[in-house]
């Protein structure tokens, strides 16, 4: 690799799932990486793969983000890609799930992203270059039962990336989100759920807790697959917006849009009659 080639990577929640399998992935192939992870302990070993710095990083403080953006510059002199990867997920109707559970999904999922972006934008935008990738979801697409503040949080992160993209696209900067579905990581076994159910959501959401319970080390998905697609889609001369992972996340997406397509149809009458008659 020359150092032209040669990117500079901040990936967040490194310690487990598609942070740590990317962040292996990108040292291997010979790029520089600032890993980071809440407990630095389980990513040390990074240290010894390759160009990397550790650095200790919650990304619901913002005064860490920038810490963490800061000591990276110092460092490598410039961030050429953040991989806002950092994520937790929650198991539970709508209705079962408590408000503080909802907020703390926000808090990561969504904020916790948007504080990262808020960290390197500056440096970004006085380069005029830079690449943003969010982890968001097929959940981040298409609802599913059991996990509908996760979605949300997700839904959330698509609709500012898309924003953010118009924003900082004549800067040079890109904008893509990444949308996997089930793959081989401790999410799924990992994630919080609610203690207090509801017997009428036991056919839908209840379902659907247990599915995913028994999915765990079952799942499609190959994290150092996904890596390897992440890179390639980062590095490519006409990088995607968005970025399907799995055979399921691809069905799931064309079954949404076809769906909406039809129903925009359908009701498009009813939808253009509600502006004032031109004149």
């Amino acid at each position: 690799m020359t150092e032209q080639s040669k990117l500079v990577w901040l990936v967040t929640g490194c310690s487990t799932g598609f942070g740590r399998a990317l962040a292996e992935h990108l040292l291997d192939q010979g790029h520089s990486v600032i890993v980071t992870a809440r407990k630095t302990k389980s990513v040390d070993d990074l240290a010894d793969r390759g160009d990397a710095l550790i650095l200790p990083l919650d990304v619901t403080d913002r005064v860490q983000c920038d810490k963490a953006v800061k000591a990276g510059l110092d460092h490598f002199g410039r961030i050429d890609v953040l991989m806002n990867n950092a994520g937790i997920g929650y198991f539970g109707a709508v209705e079962e799930t408590e408000e503080k559970a909802a907020r703390n999904l926000m808090d990561v999922n969504f904020f916790g992203s948007a504080n990262m972006i808020h960290a390197v934008l500056p440096s970004m935008r006085q380069r005029r270059s830079g690449f943003i990738v969010n982890l968001t979801s097929i959940g981040g697409l298409a609802g599913f039962t059991a996990v509908g503040y996760y979605s949300a949080s997700k839904f959330a992160l698509e609709g500012l990336s898309e924003t953010l993209r118009r924003e900082v696209e004549p800067l040079g900067i890109s904008v893509m989100t990444v949308e996997p579905s089930g793959f081989r990581t401790e999410w799924a076994g990992g994630s919080s759920e609610v203690t207090q159910t509801i017997d009428d959501y036991a056919p839908t959401a209840g379902a659907a807790r247990e599915a995913y319970h028994q999915s765990v080390g079952k799942q499609a998905g190959d994290p150092a697959r996904a890596a390897a697609a992440i890179l390639k889609a980062v590095t490519h001369e006409a990088p995607p917006h968005r970025l399907l992972l799995g055979n399921e996340a691809v069905e799931v997406a064309y079954e949404k849009v076809d769906q909406m397509k039809a129903e925009f149809t359908a009701w498009e009458g009813v939808a253009r009659g509600a502006d004032f008659p031109s004149s």
